[in-house]
């Protein structure tokens, strides 16, 4: 079973506008929440660990997971649930967040080390979860206790700056959180904001992510690229990923966790959800596995907000 953590809310995305007024529609959301929907979907075993409100916005969150045939092993609680709203320019989305003391916050580590599966086999986190506050060191905590247990850690950091108002204490949360994983996929401004380089050249930005995995001890970092696909590093090779081609463009959010997800689903296949596993496959069958993330991205892309395909939808043509 994949055991995913993190944040889970309610995106209010933009849509076209109606008498010069912007209009918002409101979709289940938060990456680690997509991320998990994705998963199930691709029909892997799934749990998602987070806390879920039990108010009519967290009843549309919890039904959403069940049809995406995902187990939803964290408590409903008598908090609101965490708001987002997603406008966009260009196709691109910005985004405002609303999570003070809401419900997907709401964790302790004895709760989650309880509600833990002993048939899990990884864990995936990333986003708000691990932004501030008391519960993203809880997920810290939660994370490392996992990786003792021998689980393949997976890490998509996801990152919303301006959600960060400690950047050398986030910072160093995550490095202990890299420390520890097996998987990473970080986004090339994800990379420009731990790096602090502002506008940093691709071949830049690569460096940087090739250096990270060495300093990590990372069997495997992908770095995405938006239009430009990605690239990846393991066993000591750099791996190009080209991008998907797409006869209609929607738009890109979740695009990055159902990319995520994607991935994992792929090493779910392979029967290499392990540390040994993965260190176990060949470049040629991680490249494959990456190009199969980018068609699932590119599928979801050509749709409107996180839409992800099912498992026969990525298996056809």
């Amino acid at each position: 079973m994949i055991l995913v953590g993190g944040e889970v809310l309610i995106d209010f995305i933009q849509v076209p506008q109606k008498e010069g007024l912007p209009i918002y529609q409101a979709n289940p959301g938060g990456s680690p929440y997509n991320c998990a929907a994705a998963l199930g979907l691709q029909g892997c075993e799934v749990a998602f660990m987070t806390p879920i409100s039990t108010d009519s916005l967290g009843d549309l969150l919890h039904s959403r997971l069940v049809e995406a045939n995902v187990t939803a092993l964290g408590a409903r609680v008598a908090h609101p649930t965490t708001l987002a709203v997603v406008s966009f320019s260009d196709g691109q989305p910005t985004y405002q967040f609303y999570r003070e003391g809401t419900a997907d916050r709401q964790i302790t580590l004895d709760a989650l080390s309880a509600a833990t599966p002993a048939n899990a086999r990884a864990f995936q986190i990333g986003s708000l979860g691990l932004t501030s506050g008391a519960d993203a060191e809880v997920w810290a905590a939660f994370y490392a206790r996992l990786a003792d247990r021998g689980l393949l850690m997976s890490l998509d950091p996801n990152i919303r700056a301006s959600f960060i108002s400690d950047r050398p204490g986030y910072l160093a949360r995550l490095e202990r959180l890299l420390n520890l994983s097996s998987v990473v996929k970080l986004s090339d401004e994800d990379l420009e904001w731990i790096a602090d380089i502002p506008d940093a050249s691709q071949q830049a930005l690569i460096e940087q992510a090739e250096a990270m995995a060495k300093r990590a001890g990372l069997r495997l970092l992908v770095l995405t690229l938006g239009a430009d696909g990605a690239v990846a590093f393991f066993a000591g090779q750099r791996l190009i990923v080209a991008p998907q081609p797409l006869a209609v463009m929607g738009d890109t959010v979740g695009a990055g966790d159902t990319f995520m997800a994607t991935i994992l689903a792929e090493l779910d296949r392979r029967e290499a959800l392990s540390p040994a596993g993965l260190a176990a496959l060949s470049p040629e069958q991680v490249k494959d596995a990456l190009d199969t993330a980018a068609k699932a991205a590119g599928i979801n892309c050509g749709r409107h907000g996180c839409n992800p395909p099912t498992l026969a939808e990525l298996q056809a043509g």
